[in-house]
């Protein structure tokens, strides 16, 4: 399927974005089926639909995708292996898209690891990450990912338990071995994926728009209504939401 820019905004308008909202957004190219002019194109649909006055961030995270394991990272109970990438970098596991973006001349570019990018009227308030979206009420929108890609989910995991916390944590061992400067390293997961339970419940109350573009799914909510669920969620029992009651 070919995808133009104007059925990008042909699309984003029929979600409900309009001229001035201020958006968090996660994507993937791919998930459109071809698009005309690539990434370039969807960004450009993005900031004509939200207009000068409003403001686009995406995540411009310095995160590899995940990296095969050696048979010795298995031995040792490494799941999940992601490398710290240096401050220039081509591509990362955020997408063509965001990477794209974060490279543009008019976009800002926060500061450390988990950076943010922003474009338009509150670019600068990247210097806050997500908490500016997250306490003006901004809206969230997910081209072709699911809850797994909201960023702003993190903001509210001061409420995590540290016996969950220490689930997905490596051991000192596996520290010394692979730096917290220089990797990401996850040794275990919890019963229940419990983002997914949070998106099955801000569906079940009608909190999140749903369209295609092309061949692409796309969600469309105010940021915190979900991520404010998940704190609801954190504080009334957070071992049930994790399977672990």
């Amino acid at each position: 399927m070919i995808v133009s820019k104007d059925q990008i905004i042909n699309g984003l308008r029929e979600l409900g974005i309009k001229l001035g909202m201020e958006l968090e957004v996660h994507s993937s190219l791919s998930s459109f089926g071809y698009v005309e002019g690539g990434a370039a194109t969807v960004i450009q649909a993005l900031q004509e639909t939200v207009g000068l006055e409003g403001s686009i961030f995406m995540p411009a995270l310095r995160l590899s995708p995940e990296l095969p394991l050696t048979e010795t990272d298995r031995q040792l109970g490494i799941l999940r292996k992601i490398a710290i990438l240096p401050m220039e970098y081509d591509r990362s596991a955020m997408g063509l898209i965001a990477d794209t973006f974060r490279r543009m001349e008019d976009v800002i570019v926060g500061d450390g690891i988990f950076r943010i990018a922003g474009w338009g009227k509150q670019a600068e308030r990247v210097v806050d990450g997500l908490q500016y979206l997250i306490s003006k009420n901004g809206k969230a929108l997910l081209l072709g990912v699911d809850i797994y890609s909201l960023t702003a989910m993190h903001y509210v995991e001061a409420n995590l338990p540290e016996r969950i916390k220490d689930i997905f944590s490596p051991s000192k061992e596996l520290s010394k071995m692979y730096p917290a400067d220089q990797w990401l390293i996850e040794t275990g997961e919890p019963p229940v994926k419990a983002w997914y339970t949070i998106q099955d419940m801000a569906y079940e109350r009608d909190m999140i728009q749903v369209s295609m573009i092309g061949e692409c799914r796309c969600m469309f909510f105010d940021i915190w209504d979900v991520v404010g669920l998940y704190e609801q969620e954190l504080k009334k029992n957070p071992y049930k939401l994790y399977g672990l009651e």
